[in-house]
């Protein structure tokens, strides 16, 4: 039997001693109601919340869970290493074996530096972009996401236009709204920021075509400037390379995270030859960028990302769970929109503006077993069985019958406060 008490009763000790009582992307005020705040533990490809309730886990951690919770060999070279040193002085000799493996893995990348979140490395990014080129311009994609830092975050409380400064925005995939960006730069373009996928929330996610990415790399070229691909969400989910390897296309500077180390603490930034000398001369740094233990922990993981099946083994399970939940949704009535790669799934259903149908379908999932989310992207891990699409499949038919059974459903009005509905975005 499901039950929320222990949730409620740390949400009501959460709102005295933290802002809003829970921040950014963890806080599921966004979320369905009744969906847990808080988690007891997690193994493999399932998660356990402070009531005790098991769920097969499809958010991942929001993206960090590759190999499984607690992967056995990943945390073991974690914990050899915390024995013997961890944050100290200086980095260990694994800092520089990490940057060796990495570089010798990603194709456009000749040099390595490592932080600890995502948006650590598409700030120096930004940094070392601007550090090349002496200019000051950037030109990013309208609603893609690039972290948290003044310069990016998507919520604009607490920053200022200066924050924001030398920014110019252009339509992901569409080539003449790129030129149109690059062009009103001028001479002034330092770098043109991609996602490795339009993978925007509320929205529907989209590959890069070839000629988007084709056109980036030669205006950067023509420019002088650099081309920066954000890989921390999806990297080693797409490719063993960096993801727009896919396309044929090879960024200067790619910024890495999430799955890297497996859900250990560490973030990084790769480069190309000629962008080395600009990221030897910023000054970036944190107490904890250079710990130990969770270079141990990636380097673990870059030997399972070279020489198992894990890629192909997630792509095959994000098939089977898309055709599926089309099968299960068409015997219902319902039709859904599953964009994006099959193993980074975002869900939605089609004649849904107000996602009423969305938040039931999720919710009836979540309080059966299944973590789903409504509007952001979802992730395949390889600790994923068959055994375990096949039960959530089971689990969706059932949520469906409920959302049919329900009748006409308001829009969900949490969404339609703050004017974030589907069809605004």
């Amino acid at each position: 039997m499901w039950t929320n008490s222990e949730d409620k009763s740390l949400r009501e000790r959460a709102e005295a001693v933290i802002p809003g009582g829970m921040y950014g992307h963890q806080s599921v005020r966004l979320l369905p109601d009744d969906y847990p705040q808080f988690f007891e533990r997690a193994s493999g490809a399932y998660l356990w919340d402070a009531d005790g309730n098991k769920y097969i886990d499809y958010m991942c951690g929001y993206g960090p869970n590759l190999f499984g919770y607690g992967h056995e060999g990943i945390d073991a070279a974690y914990i050899a290493q915390l024995k013997k040193g961890d944050t100290m002085t200086g980095p260990s000799g694994l800092m520089v074996e990490l940057a060796e493996q990495m570089t010798s893995m990603v194709s456009h990348a000749d040099w390595a530096m490592f932080c600890k979140n995502g948006t650590d490395a598409t700030t120096m990014a930004l940094m070392i972009a601007r550090n090349f080129t002496r200019k000051k311009t950037i030109v990013l994609a309208k609603g893609a996401y690039h972290g948290a830092a003044p310069w990016c975050t998507p919520l604009k409380n607490g920053t200022t236009p200066n924050d924001r400064a030398n920014q110019i925005f252009y339509t992901y995939n569409d080539v003449e709204s790129l030129e149109a960006a690059v062009k009103e730069a001028g001479d002034d373009l330092a770098a043109i920021f991609a996602a490795p996928i339009k993978h925007d929330t509320f929205i529907d996610q989209e590959d890069p075509t070839p000629e988007y990415a084709r056109r980036a790399r030669e205006l950067c070229d023509e420019a002088g400037a650099l081309l920066v691909v954000d890989d921390v969400r999806a990297g080693f989910r797409l490719a063993r390379d960096s993801s727009w390897s896919r396309v044929g296309v090879k960024p200067d500077l790619s910024s890495w995270g999430k799955a890297i180390a497996n859900g250990h603490p560490i973030s990084a930034l790769l480069g190309a030859e000629k962008a080395r000398n600009a990221g030897a001369t910023i000054y970036a740094t944190g107490s904890y960028w250079f710990s130990a233990a969770p270079m141990a922990a990636a380097i673990e993981t870059m030997k399972l990302i070279r020489e198992t099946d894990y890629l192909e083994r997630t792509q095959a399970l994000g098939q089977r769970l898309r055709k599926g939940l089309d099968e299960a949704a068409n015997r219902n009535g319902f039709a859904l929109r599953q964009t994006g790669p099959a193993e980074l799934p975002l869900i939605m259903f089609n004649d849904d503006p107000g996602l009423s149908k969305g938040y039931a379908w999720n919710q009836a999932l979540m309080k059966r077993g299944v973590y789903f989310h409504p509007w952001h992207n979802m992730f395949i891990c390889a600790a994923m069985t068959e055994a375990d699409i096949d039960h959530t499949l089971d689990v969706a038919d059932e949520a469906f019958r409920v959302v049919r059974d329900a009748g006409p459903l308001p829009p969900v009005e949490k969404l339609a406060i703050l004017g974030i509905l589907a069809d605004d975005n």
